[in-house]
């Protein structure tokens, strides 16, 4: 999904779906006080999208980050679903003007991050941008 390719070798790139617990890693050791959230609109159709919350590792549940590569490579992720929308949003310019699906799925993420989404991408070009919490 996202349509994603290297500026320079073109190459298509590998995408995932939202891993919270990475998420809150960066936004702890980083000191990160807002993210922003991009491509929100390649979501738009799934009528479930998937959120990674946990990991599997040796039949166990973690729920942080692993400390070590080899626990991390043998991770597996454990995924709530939300429910999609259908609606087109290239065009949204506010939260409150989302599909209540997509702003449940915004807040949801800004839950389990622990920082507040303060920018939202809807469309590829810079004027499909919802500013949530004006930053610059």
């Amino acid at each position: 999904i996202g349509g994603e390719f290297g500026t320079t070798t073109g190459r298509s790139r590998r995408c995932g779906w939202y891993d919270s617990l990475i998420a809150r890693y960066a936004v702890r050791i980083n000191g990160l006080t807002d993210l922003f959230l991009t491509k929100l609109d390649v979501l738009t159709g799934w009528e479930k999208i998937p959120v990674c919350v946990a990991y599997e590792i040796d039949g166990k549940r973690v729920d942080e980050l692993p400390s070590s590569q080899t626990d991390f490579h043998h991770a597996k992720p454990i995924y709530e679903f939300l429910p999609g929308w259908s609606e087109n949003i290239s065009g949204t310019k506010t939260l409150k003007d989302l599909p209540s699906n997509a702003r449940a799925y915004v807040q949801y993420l800004e839950s389990i991050s622990g920082a507040p989404i303060s920018a939202i991408g809807v469309g590829p070009g810079r004027d499909q941008t919802i500013v949530v919490k004006d930053l610059i």
